[in-house]
Order: structure tokens, then C-alpha cells, then sequence
């Protein structure tokens, strides 16, 4: 499984937003220079994260983006989701169906094995992103970043013209 680039964009803009005080927006230019990453293709992904509640947007001067509920509220399945959307990540074709082997009328009352297996996996990797948020990101940056890189960051954003 492959994960579009806007799915980590999501993650960091949204690590970044909880991190503001709650007055302050910051735009998608500021996000798109400070990450290195194109702006048309990150409006996008913000436009997604906002349509999925995540994110809240405003236009003009003083526009730009915030969180719309709490770091605590919102979970990293939530973000893929609000990008990826919500489809499975293996669709069974039953090709099993296909056997040279099987009678003429076979009919299958049940998804296949592999089907059963993927679908299990799939649901494994959403409960572990479903069971961590941006807050539990937020308190261990720390083994990550020094304060100093952290405050450095956030002051060139705040800063950002």
C-alpha cells in the first residue's frame, strides 16, 4: 500500500496547526514554503482536511488555516481518511472464480481467505491510527526536536509575511 505525498503534507500541517495559539491561522503559502512542497497541491489537501471538518479556513489578509477541534479530537486515521477517503486497501476481484477447475454452477457463499486476511490487516493498520492523535504527536516531539528547534520553527511561522 502506497500513500499519496498529501497524506504526510496533511500530518505535518496538521501537527503544525496544533501547535498555534488559538487566534492565529496560518496560510497555505507559509505551510507550503515552510515544508518545501508545492502550494497548488497542498491547497488541496487543506481544502480536503477542511471538507472533512479537520481544519477550518478563511479567506483574505489575515486568512488561513487552524484546527477545527482540539489536538486531543482528532486522530491520524482521521487525516489519511480526509485525504485518502475511506475505501478499502484491497479490493478482492475473486479471481478464484476464474478456475478452469470449478464446477460450471460454483457459487461462493463467503469472501475468500486472502480477501479475509487483507480486510483484517487493513482494519489492524486503521485501529493503530485511530488510536493516536495529534496531542499524543504533540507531547513527544520532544524526542524528535529541542525546544529551541521548536520555538524556532514556530517563530518563523508567526512570522511569516
Amino acid at each position: 500500500m502506497l500513500l499519496k505525498n498529501q497524506v504526510e503534507w496533511a500530518l505535518h500541517c496538521c501537527s503544525i496547526l496544533s501547535a498555534l495559539p488559538a487566534d492565529v491561522r496560518l496560510s497555505t503559502k507559509a505551510l507550503s514554503e515552510f515544508h518545501g512542497i508545492p502550494k497548488e497541491y497542498l491547497s488541496k489537501a487543506l481544502q480536503a482536511l477542511s471538507s472533512a471538518g479537520l481544519v477550518e479556513g478563511t479567506l483574505g489578509p489575515k486568512g488561513g488555516y487552524r484546527l477545527a477541534k482540539s489536538a486531543r479530537e482528532i486522530t491520524f486515521l482521521e487525516i489519511v481518511e480526509a485525504i485518502e477517503g475511506r475505501k478499502r486497501t484491497f479490493n478482492c476481484t475473486e479471481i478464484r472464480g476464474n478456475n478452469p477447475c470449478n464446477p460450471a454452477d460454483q457459487t461462493y457463499t463467503k469472501p475468500c481467505g486472502i480477501a479475509r486476511i487483507m480486510w483484517n490487516a487493513d482494519e489492524a493498520w486503521r485501529d493503530s491510527l485511530r488510536g493516536v492523535t495529534l496531542q499524543d504527536l504533540n507531547d513527544n516531539l520532544e524526542d524528535d526536536l529541542t525546544e529551541e528547534e521548536l520555538q524556532e520553527s514556530l517563530n518563523w511561522l508567526l512570522s511569516y509575511k
